[in-house]
């Protein structure tokens, strides 16, 4: 049997801001609302403002914008 575990859940429980401890779900709701940048997504969510101003979790936030625009995920 197959353990499967929902991505919704992986999403909630993945922290992509991990100064700010601001979840995958919320980056990518960003995204599907319309911050289509790294920098949109920072104002909408407030990641990329914690200690390490946003080294860790840029790159990580552009990937899921490049993806959504790539019909990756939705």
């Amino acid at each position: 049997m197959e353990h499967e575990i929902d991505p919704k859940i992986m999403d909630n429980i993945t922290k992509v801001c991990i100064c700010k401890a601001i979840p995958r779900s919320k980056i990518k709701n960003a995204i599907r609302n319309g911050a289509d940048s790294v920098m949109k997504v920072n104002e909408v969510t407030g990641s990329g403002q914690g200690e390490c101003r946003g080294r860790r979790c840029g790159l990580k936030i552009k990937a899921l914008v490049d993806g959504y625009k790539k019909g990756e995920w939705e």
